[in-house]
């Protein structure tokens, strides 16, 4: 949003809009200061269970957070609708991340660190975030992969995503690409694309068993597998457990 917000002290009342970055003020330590969270923001659950929710990430309940009177919102280019951030905007400190590649997730957990008054804690789990993902080992030959995170249409991730960025890392590559964001693709383009490998996401479409079986008669070569979408997206704390993951999902893999 290229904006400075000024903060005069430590900010005592949070609302995030964003799962992933709930998760990370958690993961600070952020426990009283945090009073408002999402209805999707499911993890903690104790967080879940227990703070005020303000809506949906696409929905947000303005009165909700009038009475919370935060001091501090942060929010997400992606994940909340420009016209909800304005809003906001005019009453509130509020604070954005653009996230596409894992280096933007660890500058924004260390800037969340900053804002919050949690340098050390976030730098240290930043620099535990890139020494994991250094360590991990990518395939040694891309296997032609297709992401999908919905059904009815079919979409799946594009070249411009967090998600494409983390199949590079695992050495996969994505054969929609050339194609930003979540495009919707039809039976005919995934029969064509040359896919080897199909991964059916659990978020936000809670793909199914049954669902390898469509993908299946359409690419019967291909090998279907269910994944955590968290680990795959969620790009705050939770990218602490995302390499050894892919390295026990790509264990599982065909080479080249």
């Amino acid at each position: 949003m290229n904006r400075t917000i000024h903060l005069p002290e430590a900010p005592k009342r949070i609302v995030s809009l964003v799962p992933s970055q709930t998760e990370l003020l958690y993961t600070l330590g952020l426990h009283e200061e945090v009073v408002g969270i999402t209805k999707f923001c499911i993890h903690p659950e104790s967080w879940f269970r227990s703070k005020t929710r303000v809506g949906g990430t696409k929905n947000v309940r303005m009165d909700v957070i009038r009475e919370l009177a935060p001091d501090l919102i942060i929010a997400n280019k992606e994940e909340n609708t420009a016209e909800d951030v304005k809003a906001l905007m005019e009453h509130y400190p509020v604070w954005v991340s653009n996230i596409q590649t894992l280096e933007d997730a660890c500058e924004m957990i260390t800037g969340v660190g900053a804002i919050t008054r949690k340098t050390a804690e976030a730098a240290q789990l930043a620099d535990t975030i890139r020494q994991r993902f250094a360590a991990l080992q990518p395939l040694p030959s891309p296997v032609p992969t297709a992401y999908f995170i919905w059904r009815d249409p079919w979409m799946a991730a594009g070249g411009d995503t967090f998600i494409h960025q983390m199949l590079l890392r695992c050495g996969l590559q994505n054969v929609f690409a050339d194609i930003p964001r979540y495009p919707a693709i039809d039976e005919t383009q995934l029969a064509a694309c040359g896919c080897r490998l199909v991964m059916l996401s659990s978020e936000p479409y809670p793909f199914k068993e049954k669902h390898i079986h469509e993908i299946q008669a359409i690419l019967p070569e291909a090998q279907v597998l269910l994944v955590d979408g968290e680990l795959f997206s969620w790009y705050g704390s939770r990218l602490l457990d995302s390499p050894a993951y892919f390295e026990e999902l790509l264990s599982h893999l065909p080479e080249g």
